[in-house]
């Protein structure tokens, strides 16, 4: 066995230079899409008046109304979520939370899906290793338990006629 020196068993270590993630021009151009259809959907938040009695406020677009609610004068998973948004854009978001909670997390998601894209589109830095810290398995079924939870409180209080914010 040849003579070896402990120099020569420690292997080099290597880094390559680190170089700031740039996001393409088409990323950028996509980041700017999705912030403005963010503030698309928080700009129609501010044009409807909330509903005083927590839900029906989509009414005011020309939809329907329920017929979850109608058939079975139970609402829906989705009912309030409009409410929700106009009260969360005007600040009240207590009330935005009170009648219906899950349209208080997704408002709030909306409006972080805002800066988030204006950052990019500007900055041109990605945001992916802040997006890998958050393990989304545990990120979709909170979400998914959030929204269920959210769903039987819309049902609490709307069977006590608690349901509006006044």
């Amino acid at each position: 066995m040849p003579n070896v020196q402990p120099t020569q068993i420690v292997p080099i270590i290597y880094t390559p230079p680190v170089q700031r993630p740039v996001v393409p021009w088409p990323g950028r151009l996509l980041a700017l899409a999705v912030a403005g259809a963010a503030l698309a959907v928080l700009i129609v938040g501010v044009t409807l008046a909330p509903s005083a009695g927590g839900m029906a406020t989509h009414r005011q677009m020309g939809f329907p109304p329920c017929q979850f609610l109608v058939t079975s004068n139970l609402p829906c998973p989705t009912c309030g979520m409009t409410t929700s948004f106009a009260w969360f854009v005007r600040g009240n978001w207590l009330a935005s939370l009170y009648v219906q909670p899950m349209g208080f997390v997704l408002a709030l998601i909306t409006g972080t899906c805002f800066w988030a894209g204006i950052y990019i589109a500007v900055t041109g830095r990605p945001i992916q290793r802040l997006l890998q810290q958050v393990p989304m398995v545990m990120l979709v079924c909170a979400l998914v338990g959030l929204g269920i939870a959210a769903w039987g409180w819309k049902i609490f209080i709307h069977l006590r006629g608690i349901d509006g914010w006044r």
